[in-house]
């Protein structure tokens, strides 16, 4: 207590000693203040939200057919549910607690639930991927580019870490080839120019495009991550596994992997949000995601100026959905925290 008496004492001389840093201080916490307080007037009486409050369907599913809607709506309402169960596992009772695994293949279940009820089949009416859009398409994007992204990046870290010439060179000339050149080249060249190498009978799905371009994209800076995941675990891990008697895949898949993914977490996130922010891209090249729906509604002339609104709206529904991705991945690793002092058992 004494001590933290004296401490405020010291900081307050120190302010008499340097009145023009208490003034700047002070000036800016007041602007700060201001500027507070103007938005929130300005988003509660003076913005004009009709444009979301009247379009949510559009924002959720897009152009979906409307007797179908209940479709992707079922399926945010279950990935709703999943992220729900997932954050608050750490205060719910131990009795009542699902266990990891569980929820690992629930999360996994999500994808291919999404597909199923997007498209239809198994009962369902066929539903063209023309007519997908919205929150959904970002989703359903993210989700499946990642799912092929991250295999796709561990062999291709395994391949450049390998002792054999030619496959470490061609994982590292595929790597660095694709970080030096724009995801929206990459894009284009999978929507717009990959048609045209293709005999015309044969026509790709565009999400499906979307999908491997993202993932082929992305693959290459998953690679880097559990690169650096590998050459954070010590020398000394290999040598225990050897003279326990395992062979190479065995050390790979048992020792090094698990512990390269777990230190890789926060880096794997990272790629992870910066993959559902880069969809918005897809509104380029005629994707109707959350940006594309913006658009096509600003080009309506019954909301005209409405950009301010628009843009607020989904950088606060971004923000929310990533937020939620990185509460996920924060509580992955308080779950299995990473450790390189031990062999796994």
């Amino acid at each position: 207590m004494t001590g933290s008496r004296s401490s405020h004492r010291r900081r307050l001389l120190q302010a008499r000693r340097h009145p023009l840093q208490t003034l700047l201080s002070l000036v800016i916490l007041l602007l700060i203040s201001w500027v507070v307080w103007s938005t929130g007037a300005w988003l509660i009486g003076g913005a004009n939200w009709l444009i979301v409050t009247e379009n949510l369907p559009l924002f959720a599913v897009g152009s979906y057919p409307e007797s179908e809607r209940w479709r992707p709506l079922l399926w945010l309402a279950l990935l709703s549910l999943m992220t729900a169960l997932t954050l608050l596992q750490p205060i719910i009772s131990t009795r009542l607690r699902i266990s990891g695994l569980v929820l690992s293949w629930g999360w996994l279940a999500m994808l291919p639930i999404g597909l199923l009820l997007l498209a239809g089949g198994a009962g369902l009416q066929t539903v063209s991927s023309r007519d997908w859009g919205g929150l959904t398409l970002t989703l359903l994007l993210t989700g499946f580019s990642g799912l092929l992204a991250l295999p796709l990046g561990i062999l291709l870290a395994l391949g450049r870490r390998s002792s054999l010439t030619l496959p470490r060179h061609l994982c590292r000339l595929y790597i660095d080839g694709l970080r030096a050149v724009p995801l929206i080249a990459v894009l284009f060249f999978g929507q717009l120019l990959l048609p045209l190498f293709l005999p015309v009978e044969i026509e790709i799905n565009r999400v499906l495009r979307a999908v491997v371009a993202f993932a082929l994209f992305a693959a290459a800076y998953v690679a880097e991550d559990v690169r650096g995941g590998l050459q954070a675990i010590p020398g000394t891990q290999l040598e225990a596994a050897a003279a326990l008697g395992l062979g190479p895949w065995q050390i790979q898949r048992l020792v090094l992997l698990p512990q390269a993914l777990r230190v890789a977490v926060p880096a794997l996130t990272n790629q992870a949000i910066g993959l559902l922010q880069n969809t918005s891209l897809m509104a380029i090249l005629g994707l109707v995601e959350l940006l594309g729906i913006s658009r096509s509604l600003l080009a309506n002339p019954a909301y005209i100026g409405r950009h301010l609104e628009t843009y607020i709206w989904l950088a606060g529904l971004y923000w929310l959905v990533c937020t939620a991705m990185a509460l996920m991945a924060r509580q992955l690793e308080r779950r299995h925290p990473s450790s390189t002092s031990a062999i796994p058992s």
